[in-house]
């Protein structure tokens, strides 16, 4: 089973930029998507041979989340419980037979970090979100998650040490939630390997590798036996992100 996740920056300017023909090549059983910064019922097109589930920002222009699955989910739930952080649009949970799939957008927390204690909130309810969900059955949780955990995971750690993304407060929740039975797919396979999945447009950031690893696979632990790999997909443009994947033995997601 392959999934793929991609902060896309933009859906539509993203199609403009090869996303359509990346889709074709890659052929993922699942695509999860950030940032598309659209409404439903702006798109003027559809995704051959998949279903979709979006899930959108009331602020057109802003967020947003899109699923993408071959397979027909057994349920589909936006935000947290079905209600929760729904006006950005920042979640979305398909149901398998035999796990839960969670896309997400989290917060930025923003220049000065002027939305850190709304993402410390978030983060805390988003824990206790996926600890639910884990005790049904184990969860694959995907997306960009705005935090670069360890040093290893950014080009520059120590001036950003008080900027969004690298705040101790920003690492010590993604510490809980691995702590809570979650497991880092990439960093479990690739201890040592230093890559990332978002970079600037400014300074020539992507051209001088200067990025940072904010875009993730996590799973629970016990569903950690039954996956194969996960890699960071950095030659992929289109975006100031690129896409990370996983790749498991069959789940229940595939098309059967």
């Amino acid at each position: 089973m392959k999934l793929i996740s991609w902060n896309v920056n933009g859906l539509r300017a993203a199609r403009k930029k090869g996303f359509d023909a990346f889709l074709k090549r890659i052929d993922a059983d699942i695509i999860c998507l950030q940032e598309t910064k659209m409404q439903e019922t702006q798109k003027d097109f559809t995704f051959d041979s998949y279903h979709e589930y979006w899930n959108s920002a009331i602020k057109k222009g802003y967020s947003g989340t899109l699923c993408l699955t071959k397979e027909k989910p057994l349920t589909v739930s936006y935000g947290i419980d079905g209600e929760g952080y729904n006006d950005e649009g920042r979640i979305i949970t398909l149901e398998f037979s035999t796990f839960y799939l969670v896309n997400v957008y989290v917060p930025n927390a923003q220049s000065e970090l002027k939305r850190l204690s709304y993402r410390m909130r978030f983060e805390d309810d988003f824990r206790g979100y996926l600890k639910a969900l884990d005790q049904k059955k184990p969860v694959i949780l995907c997306g960009d998650l705005n935090v670069a955990h360890k040093p290893v995971d950014l080009k520059n750690p120590k001036p950003n040490e008080r900027n969004a993304g690298f705040t101790i407060e920003e690492r010590g929740k993604f510490s809980a939630l691995l702590e809570a039975g979650f497991v880092d797919t990439f960093r479990h396979f690739n201890p040592d390997t230093i890559k990332y999945s978002w970079w600037s447009y400014r300074f020539n950031a992507r051209k001088n590798n200067a990025g940072w690893r904010i875009d993730y696979f996590v799973v629970s632990k016990r569903l950690l036996p039954r996956i194969q790999d996960s890699d960071i997909l950095t030659d992929v443009h289109g975006s100031d992100h690129c896409p990370v994947i996983l790749q498991t033995e069959p789940l229940g997601g595939e098309k059967r």
